[in-house]
């Protein structure tokens, strides 16, 4: 028994420290959702279903959340950097479908490193 819990506690702590696109996952899927939202907040926006206060403080939000994801990367040269650095690139009013379009790169990237 106690030489299973130990088994455990090393596979945890080895994956961990694990780099490169498996341990970049997460962050990849926080961009990627934060780009689907701030998406749909400026198709709203547009709308003029939100108010202005409520959509400066997405957009400061979900900002925060893509640059915490980019810095958070181990590698940042990949496509999937780029492509998060693409997406931090795009103004606060960005269209819709060209925030949508970051967010399905990023889902293919996604699917691909699960897949694998």
């Amino acid at each position: 028994m106690a030489r299973r819990l130990l088994l455990l506690l090393m596979t945890g702590l080895i994956s961990a420290c694990s780099k490169g696109p498996e341990a970049d996952l997460q962050y990849i899927k926080q961009a990627r959702s934060a780009s689907a939202e701030w998406a749909l907040v400026n198709e709203q926006a547009a709308q003029g279903r939100l108010t202005a206060t409520y959509v400066s403080s997405m957009h400061r939000w979900l900002r925060q959340e893509i640059e915490s994801s980019s810095s958070a990367l181990t590698e940042p040269a990949s496509p999937y950097a780029q492509e998060i650095e693409a997406l931090l690139r795009e103004p606060e009013d960005a269209s819709p479908d060209e925030l949508r379009a970051h967010s399905d790169r990023l889902k293919r990237i996604e699917d691909s490193l699960e897949s694998a």
